[in-house]
C-alpha cells in the first residue's frame, strides 16, 4: 500500500504545482495587462499634448505672419552672417 500512497501523494503535489503555475500564469497575464493599458493610455495622452504643440506652433507662425515677419526670415537668423574663418 506504500506505492499506492506514494502514487496519490505524487498526484496531489503535481495537481497543487499546476494549480500554482496556473495562477501565477494569470497573475503575471494581469500586470502586463494593466502595464499594456497604462502605456497606451500615456502614449494617447503624448499624443494629444504633441497636437497641442502642433496647434501652437501653427498659432505662433500665424502671428509671425500677421506682424510682417514671416516663418521663413526666422530660418535665415539660424544662418551664420559671416562665412567662417578657415585658419
Amino acid at each position: 500500500m506504500d506505492g499506492h500512497d506514494s502514487e496519490d501523494a505524487t498526484k496531489q503535489s503535481t495537481a497543487d504545482m499546476t494549480a500554482f503555475v496556473q495562477n501565477l500564469l494569470q497573475q503575471m497575464q494581469s500586470r502586463f495587462q494593466t502595464m499594456s493599458d497604462s502605456i497606451i493610455t500615456k502614449i494617447d495622452d503624448m499624443g494629444g499634448r504633441i497636437n497641442e504643440l502642433e496647434q501652437s506652433i501653427n498659432d505662433l507662425r500665424a502671428e509671425m505672419g500677421v506682424e510682417g515677419t514671416p516663418p521663413a526670415a526666422s530660418k535665415s537668423g539660424d544662418e551664420p552672417k559671416t562665412p567662417p574663418s578657415s585658419t
